[in-house]
């Protein structure tokens, strides 16, 4: 067995160590293009800190936010370059290893959430996300997800939006009416 899996088997089994990407002699895929993900990000988080104030003094609003993201650029710039100059891992794939299906749905259900959350409503959206969560991860019938995602919604929106009182956003639910009617009803039972 290649000594580069540090005795674990045929892939690395995810537990910490001290070598970005858990290999000093090689790199994992998609390890590369994250570099240069992360590269441009701090790049482009450069040219937006230097539109703060420009670098006209060092007491200028600007100096400190230019000042770590050109920390960031140049970090990023070294770890591309030592990155780049290592092998490609053969063993491990993007698709089975590092990026996996399971991890590839809950990245679009993140994204829909969050892209669906003000216009749709707190209460709509994560009932979706909930269930369609749950159901992904339970091989249990929709009934089942839909208990727990519902059940597991009304306790949140309970100890946040009544006894905490934080406010969601409301979108298609008219639950700030809802809860007035409530409130009214207790209300006028004195």
């Amino acid at each position: 067995m290649d000594e580069e899996f540090h005795g674990h088997g045929e892939h690395h089994d995810g537990s910490s160590d001290a070598t970005p990407g858990g290999y000093e002699t090689s790199r994992r895929p998609g390890e590369l293009a994250f570099a240069i993900f992360l590269l441009l990000a701090s790049g482009f988080l450069l040219k937006e800190a230097y539109g703060i104030s420009g670098f006209e003094a060092l007491s200028a609003p600007g100096v400190v936010p230019m000042g770590t993201t050109a920390v960031m650029l140049l970090t990023a710039l070294v770890t591309v370059f030592k990155t780049w100059r290592l092998p490609l891992l053969t063993t491990e794939t993007l698709a089975n290893d590092i990026f996996p299906l399971r991890v590839a749905v809950f990245v679009v259900l993140i994204l829909a959430y969050g892209l669906l959350l003000k216009p749709v409503g707190f209460l709509p959206t994560s009932a979706a996300f909930l269930i369609v969560a749950i159901k992904f991860l339970d091989p249990r019938g929709w009934a089942f997800a839909g208990a727990v995602g519902i059940l597991s919604l009304i306790i949140v929106w309970f100890v946040f939006r009544i006894i905490f009182t934080v406010l969601m956003p409301a979108g298609i639910v008219p639950e700030a009416e809802m809860i007035q009617a409530v409130r009214n009803l207790f209300g006028g039972a004195n």
